[in-house]
């Protein structure tokens, strides 16, 4: 009997330490809200972090904490809290907003895919949400857009690297054109050289072949002179 007293007290003792994690729970996310609607999020993310101490499971806290962080544009944290909650969450509206603000975060990074398959899971969950529907059709429209901007930049590098290989190869074909014309132009100029050197050389032997037949004149004169002079 004093055993069933002692079992029946441990119980009542636990349930109060329950109620007392509850309140203590409750309090936290309390004060975390009203710090959140005042815009003093870090001393909201405080609060709501304490609430997960006292209750780690709390989807509320969890939420809230990434709704927290998200606007302190923590969004890898945030990110992680949302993905967190979905997990444990049974809920489908607040399934439906998780899903929604994770969509909102992949959009905010221009990763359209993944907040396109984030909006339809939160419309899966509420399908009634127009906000969702209305940003679903925008992430789907920036996605078309991206997809087609990254296509018309492929083309448009495609195109530089064929006319830079196209320049390149002019440039070689030109270099070896230069290289194949620079001999003949050389042996043209050797043989100008050569025969400058031939006129030259043949002047020379013209002048001294005049030379010598003036002096051959001169000689001849003088002999004759002397002829004259004995014959005389």
């Amino acid at each position: 009997m004093a055993y069933q007293k002692y079992i029946g007290l441990f119980f009542l003792l636990t349930a109060a330490m329950s109620l007392h994690a509850q309140k203590a729970e409750r309090d936290l996310i309390r004060k975390g809200n009203r710090m959140y609607n005042d815009s003093v999020y870090e001393q909201a993310e405080i609060n709501y972090r304490k609430a997960m101490e006292v209750n780690p499971k709390s989807t509320v806290a969890m939420y809230n904490l990434a709704n927290t962080l998200m606007q302190q544009n923590k969004l890898e944290e945030a990110m992680e809290q949302y993905a967190g909650v979905a997990r444990v969450e049974k809920e489908k509206p607040n399934l439906a907003q998780i899903y929604h603000n994770m969509g909102v975060i992949f959009q905010s990074q221009k990763d359209y895919a993944k907040a396109i398959e984030a909006y339809k899971q939160s419309l899966r969950n509420n399908p009634k949400d127009d906000e969702t529907r209305y940003n679903l059709a925008l992430a789907q429209k920036l996605l078309k857009d991206q997809q087609q901007n990254q296509q018309n930049q492929n083309q448009q590098d495609q195109q530089n690297q064929k006319e830079k290989q196209e320049q390149q190869q002019n440039q070689q074909q030109n270099q070896n054109n230069n290289q194949q014309q620079q001999p003949p132009q050389q042996q043209q100029q050797d043989n100008q050289m050569s025969k400058e050197n031939a006129e030259q050389l043949l002047n020379s032997v013209m002048q001294d072949e005049k030379d010598v037949q003036d002096k051959v004149k001169k000689q001849q004169q003088v002999i004759q002179g002397n002829r004259l002079e004995k014959d005389w």
